[in-house]
């Protein structure tokens, strides 16, 4: 039976929004999908430098909350 998890990518915009792709993981595939457009798409290598990727150019999203990121 195939590993089934699920991680996240969040960055808020210059407006303090919150923006978040989800990456999904079962097995060796990758799916990867944006809260805020519904956008979604395949990615078997580096799905969260995609996610990072597109909430940068899609939702001009680039600061990450997490601590000591910066």
């Amino acid at each position: 039976m195939p590993q089934i998890g699920t991680s996240k990518v969040s960055r808020w915009d210059q407006h303090g929004r919150e923006h978040v792709v989800r990456v999904e993981r079962t097995g060796a595939q990758r799916t990867i999908s944006c809260d805020t457009c519904d956008w979604r798409k395949s990615a078997q290598f580096l799905p969260w430098l995609k996610a990072q990727e597109h909430l940068a150019e899609a939702h001009q999203a680039t600061v990450d909350p997490t601590p000591g990121s910066g």
